[in-house]
């Protein structure tokens, strides 16, 4: 009985595991992985300016520091996007936009009749004209990010712009929440599942 315990430790003993070398591959194109790394320092670059202090260590007003007009809307844009989150949540919830694939925003008909309970006051809130402006500020401040992110990165030109909208059109895409409309990049529209 005393010996059946040294079987198992004797062949446990000799046994090693093997080292095993996994790489996790990106899905992402070297070109998406640009974008977004570009696109993630214009957030950083915001929150930079935001974190300056206003005052000196003597108290004394300290200027920011200039920024450039291409800088300053960028920064702008994401105040937009900010400002706006979380009625385009409803908005998506709601389906009265899409997420198309050029990485902007598509209206649908602003239907009022089967809204959720918990977003009925917000879409009787919302007139037409009003819904129309805020997808149409989103959409010129996501223009504008995509420019930037143009503008910043050596390896991008103008010559890109198509490319650079389907990339955040499939971004866009991927991010979308089920229930919410999406537009494929053949051109049909789907609700993400």
């Amino acid at each position: 009985m005393k010996s059946l315990w040294i079987v198992p430790v004797l062949l446990f003993a000799g046994c090693t595991l093997a080292r095993v070398n996994v790489e996790v591959l990106s899905e992402r194109t070297a070109l998406e992985n640009q974008i977004l790394g570009t696109y993630n320092t214009l957030d950083d670059e915001t929150l930079l300016l935001a974190s300056v202090r206003a005052v000196d260590a003597s108290g004394a007003f300290q200027a920011p520091p200039p920024k450039s007009p291409e800088s300053q809307d960028a920064a702008m844009a994401l105040e937009v996007l900010a400002f706006h989150a979380d009625d385009l949540a409803a908005f998506k919830r709601l389906q009265w936009v899409g997420e198309n694939n050029q990485g902007l925003l598509t209206p649908f008909d602003m239907k009022k009749e089967t809204v959720p309970e918990d977003l009925k006051a917000f879409a009787r809130r919302y007139s037409r004209k009003e819904f129309e402006s805020v997808v149409s500020q989103i959409n010129a401040a996501r223009q504008t990010l995509m420019r930037r992110v143009i503008e910043l990165n050596e390896n991008l030109t103008e010559a890109d712009w198509p490319s650079v909208r389907a990339i955040f059109g499939k971004l866009n895409r991927e991010n979308a929440l089920p229930g919410e409309r999406v537009q494929n990049e053949d051109g049909t529209w789907s609700v993400k599942s």
